[in-house]
């Protein structure tokens, strides 16, 4: 499901217009972006956890010529679904 889809969706089951639908949407990952990134859990009841890992830093050696790089740490982001939404996804792989 794309973006637009999304906002058109939510739209007509919240009965809002789409812009104000896509201004909730923006605000939202906004405020997750924001909160992840301070290295805060979101943590979403029925969906999962979004949170900000940091990976260290690494040698990395290219294989065509053979030098070596360092690799300096960064933050990644990692979602860590529920096991409400795994048991729904596995509900809905079992009845195809």
């Amino acid at each position: 499901m794309k973006d637009v889809e999304l906002v058109t969706a939510l739209s007509r089951k919240m009965e809002m217009p789409p812009h104000e639908v896509l201004d909730i949407l923006s605000t939202l990952y906004s405020l997750m972006g924001d909160a992840v990134s301070n290295g805060v859990t979101v943590s979403i009841n029925g969906i999962g956890q979004f949170e900000a890992k940091k990976k260290g830093e690494r040698i990395l050696a290219n294989p065509v010529n053979g030098k070596r790089y360092l690799i300096p740490p960064k933050l990644t982001p990692v979602f860590k679904p529920s096991a409400t939404w795994k048991n729904y996804l596995k509900k809905l792989d079992e009845n195809e």
